[in-house]
């Protein structure tokens, strides 16, 4: 998506986006200005992680240490992960957020946001004083049902997000870990009804959150029918995603994931599909599962790290996880086990194997 039919189109979903609002607002309660300013408020929250991560009959650290070849949890031995803050000052209709991430996990989130050599003579143009900014937005409430959403915010594909506080697994997936984490553009997110919802965005290419380099851009889409929503991406990279989960019981639910990614300028693409049961066994106790496959083709994205003779492969993930609830802290011991169609890995005798096996327990923290 580029050139002339690109800027048409993007001219007229801004046109769009504006006209629709004004018709929302105009058709909205009107507040008044005294109500405005004592709704305002000021809120601050966030997390801290910290864990201790090791493999089992494979090598840990030294130049033959290995980890999955995912995002976060990445460290062996007692690791860090982020520091979280995310601050807000929230009105009746208007209100923005920044939210600021320090650490590794904080780190490989913004990746997006590293220094960039424009004119490709070997030194970055663009200073990183951003890389502490997962998100940095502000927003409109234009009636009771539509909000528009200017600025850099978290991906609306997937099942799982960056925060560990919001995800019961601690290590992450294949597919989340190399499908966008921040889109940075203009965002409608439209309550059709108590049940239908409906998000349309425009926004720079994938995970490029300070600024647009390239000049390409991005549509994004979401439809939502209860707790079902069906996501898509469209620019130099196409992906839908699918993302649903259901309480069979009062103590047991079940999540899903499937995706499918394709690079428009090479071919490489890539697939997976992962489901979360996850079962309440008491009240500060929960035990859960993720069970996934992942595939790649014509290379992929790197994410298995050997291929064919065709560029494919795969790879099974299965990740047993406890959540244990203390208060605000939540203690989560995992064991993971990865396998590869192609031997991606070495064990402890440093030769070739298809698997690795590792077990961790983290401490996540949320204020």
């Amino acid at each position: 998506m580029k050139n002339y039919s690109t800027k048409s189109l993007l001219a007229v979903l801004m046109m769009l986006f504006i006209s629709f609002a004004h018709a929302q607002e105009e058709d909205s309660e009107s507040t008044s200005d005294d109500t405005e300013v004592k709704k305002k408020k000021f809120t601050w929250g966030g997390s801290a992680d910290v864990y201790y991560r090791a493999n089992i009959g494979a090598p840990n650290g030294g130049e033959n240490g290995q980890t999955p070849n995912t995002s976060f949890a990445n460290g062996n031995g007692f690791s860090i992960g982020m520091a979280n803050l995310i601050l807000s000052y929230e009105g009746k209709k208007v209100g923005a957020v920044a939210d600021l991430v320090f650490g590794p996990r904080g780190v490989d989130a913004v990746f997006g946001s590293l220094q960039w050599d424009i004119d490709g003579d070997g030194t970055a143009d663009l200073g990183n004083s951003s890389q502490v900014v997962n998100q940095l937005y502000v927003y409109w409430n234009v009636s009771d049902r539509v909000t528009l959403t200017f600025g850099n915010f978290n991906t609306f594909l997937g099942y799982e997000v960056i925060s560990p506080t919001g995800n019961f697994n601690y290590s992450t997936s294949y597919m989340f870990s190399y499908g966008p984490f921040s889109h940075t553009g203009l965002k409608m997110d439209w309550a059709v009804s108590d049940d239908f919802s409906l998000l349309l965005a425009v926004m720079n290419d994938n995970d490029f959150t300070n600024f647009n380099p390239e000049n390409t851009y991005t549509l994004g889409a979401q439809l939502a029918y209860k707790d079902i929503y069906l996501n898509f991406l469209y620019g130099y990279q196409f992906q839908v995603d699918l993302t649903t989960g259901f309480d069979i019981t009062d103590s047991f639910y079940l999540g899903l994931n499937a995706t499918y990614f394709e690079d428009r300028d090479s071919d490489a693409s890539f697939y997976g599909v992962a489901i979360y049961p996850q079962l309440q066994i008491s009240d500060p106790f929960a035990l859960g599962f993720r069970a996934e496959y992942f595939a790649e083709g014509e290379g992929g994205v790197g994410a298995i790290g050997g291929y064919d003779a065709n560029g494919d492969a795969n790879a099974f993930e299965f990740t047993l996880t406890g959540n244990y609830a203390i208060g605000d802290l939540m203690i989560i011991p995992e064991f993971r086990i990865d396998t590869t169609s192609e031997d991606t890995f070495l064990n402890n005798d440093l030769e070739s194997t298809g698997s690795l096996a590792s077990f961790l327990v983290a401490a996540v923290y949320k204020f």
